[in-house]
């Protein structure tokens, strides 16, 4: 049996709660990859603090993301959890880390790409380009060097429907530019969420059709429903011909609470207890440091760096 096919991804704990668009866009399919691929998931906590962060606001966001990673469905025993700034990128571990100063986003996106050897990061077709630059630096290093990193490729994720601001459905769902309430966070409660969903914009008109050009609103609302429940937009405009937006809405918001709920419940459970937690990551940077420093060790080498020896 070939081994698996490696990726590599992470997300930032630059918010309270993911939302229903980083939810459907990418956490759900990473689930869904720790059963068929060598799956390295991280907490992207140096990303974050290239903008000022509160350290006491970022801590706790930090814990809060991993918790609903697994709340959501990662598996310590079918992936790799693990902070980001916890595997250090210095030479000699234990040596203070290099200020996130000296690198900047995209090198250092490209810098943990490289180090964990992915086969394939999970990204949308508009992020495909995102990853040339690793790509580059990979065959520059490895045709001056000699075979040292794998060139990533993209693992596009088929059929990800975009969510939009429920607010605003011609601006894409997003923590830095949405209102509140054009946002479904995952960790809302029941009735947060039922009355973001029946004061969702709709359109002019009162019929259940997708037409992004013009119902934009009730499209958006549509493509929610069928990501979560599985039945095609076309299935939808069907069983709610002549309803009108009162029951679909009602209906979907029900569906939003019932694909969430499990997952707060499991959040707060693995919130509760801290130490579980830090436990799951510190397992989970221990793996993700032996990859790194397997890495490591052959760039020093082909670079002719000499070897570290233990003090």
């Amino acid at each position: 049996m070939s081994p698996r096919l490696r990726v590599l991804s992470g997300i930032q704990p630059t918010a309270d709660s993911f939302h229903l668009g980083n939810y459907l866009g990418a956490v759900r399919q990473w689930v869904t990859l720790q059963d068929t691929h060598d799956a390295f998931y991280c907490v992207v906590d140096l990303h974050a603090i290239t903008v000022p962060q509160d350290p006491a606001l970022l801590t706790r966001r930090t814990r809060v993301a991993a918790a609903q990673l697994l709340g959501a469905g990662l598996d310590p025993a079918r992936c790799t959890l693990f902070v980001q700034s916890h595997v250090p990128k210095s030479a000699r571990e234990g040596q203070e880390q290099a200020s996130v100063g000296l690198f900047t986003y995209p090198i250092l996106q490209a810098a943990d790409i490289l180090l964990y050897q992915a086969d394939q990061v999970p990204v949308g077709e508009d992020q495909r380009q995102h990853l040339e630059l690793s790509r580059t630096l990979a065959q520059r290093f490895n045709h001056r060097y000699g075979q040292t990193f794998v060139p990533p490729q993209p693992y596009i994720l088929a059929e990800v429907a975009k969510i939009y601001d429920l607010q605003d459905p011609t601006a894409k769902m997003s923590k830095s530019s949405s209102s509140p309430q054009g946002i479904v966070d995952v960790l809302d409660t029941p009735d947060v969420i039922r009355r973001k969903i029946a004061r969702a914009v709709t359109d002019t008109g009162s019929e259940v059709r997708a037409d992004a050009e013009a119902k934009p609103g009730v499209t958006n609302l549509l493509r929610i429903y069928s990501a979560l429940s599985g039945e095609p937009v076309a299935t939808l405009e069907a069983k709610y011909e002549g309803t009108g937006y009162g029951a679909f809405k009602k209906d979907l918001a029900e569906l939003v609470v019932a694909s969430f709920a499990p997952i707060r419940e499991k959040t707060e459970r693995i919130l509760a207890d801290e130490a579980g937690l830090d436990r799951i990551l510190a397992d989970g940077a221990a793996r993700a440091h032996r990859v790194a420093g397997q890495t490591m060790a052959a760039v020093r080498e082909r670079i002719g760096l000499l070897p570290l020896r233990d003090r």
